[in-house]
């Protein structure tokens, strides 16, 4: 098993009100699956999706990835998962307007003192990308950038991908491209993909579907609560 969440609660105070985000998500992924949180906004699968990622820490439970607890690793070690063990691709693509998007690729590599250059060209021929290598994002299209930010996850080689509403702003047509292109990812590489999605028929082509409804994480009639 390469991701296992356990009794996940995340609540937050609002004035004089309790607001459960998520409520005692229990949820593991093996090594190799493509998984699909699916839900409306505010469901709280982009919040749960950050606590599997190590980027909001829960306020009760536990996340481990490939044996680890995050959180109870120390801070230098939990930065060095996120960078080396995890991908993240947001919705609004998040790359940095004054690199090309070969350097903002690149960064991850950076970070960590090192990668190889062979293998990021290699993922950008995968996402056919490679002759917009040196375009700032402003020159490429919605489609073009996100496949850049797919490969900017990738290219440290994470043991996960989490894609938080990946095709959120693309069109229909370059969004089934880009679903396409993570599913080659997966057929190539191996790659472990867990994707959040409103959209039913993106879900659809995951091997297991888990849905979140007002914080609480349902899997084949399977619920918890806090």
């Amino acid at each position: 098993m390469i991701l296992q969440a356990n009794k996940l609660c995340k609540e937050y105070d609002q004035g004089e009100k309790r607001i459960f985000a998520v409520r005692n998500a229990t949820f593991s992924m093996e090594e190799g699956e493509f998984a699909a949180i699916v839900g409306t906004s505010g469901s709280g699968k982009s919040t749960l999706l950050s606590m599997l990622g190590g980027i909001e820490k829960p306020t009760s439970g536990e996340v481990i990835l490939d044996g680890e607890n995050l959180y109870e690793a120390r801070d230098d070690r939990l930065s060095e998962i996120r960078n080396r063990q995890i991908g993240f691709v947001f919705q609004s693509y998040q790359l940095l307007p004054v690199l090309t998007l070969r350097e903002n690729i690149l960064i991850p590599q950076m970070i960590a003192g090192g990668g190889s250059k062979y293998y990021m060209e290699e993922l950008c021929d995968l996402l056919g990308i490679r002759d917009r290598l040196d375009h700032l994002p402003s020159e490429a299209s919605g489609g073009q950038q996100q496949r850049a930010a797919v490969a900017r996850a990738l290219v440290n080689k994470p043991k996960i991908l989490f894609a938080d509403e990946p095709t959120g702003n693309l069109d229909k047509q370059s969004a089934k491209e880009l679903l396409d292109l993570l599913m080659k990812t997966r057929e190539k590489l191996g790659q472990t993909i867990l994707l959040v999605t409103h959209d039913p028929e993106i879900a659809a082509r995951a091997d297991t579907i888990w849905r979140m409804d007002g914080g609480v994480l349902e899997k084949e009639g399977g619920t918890a609560r806090c």
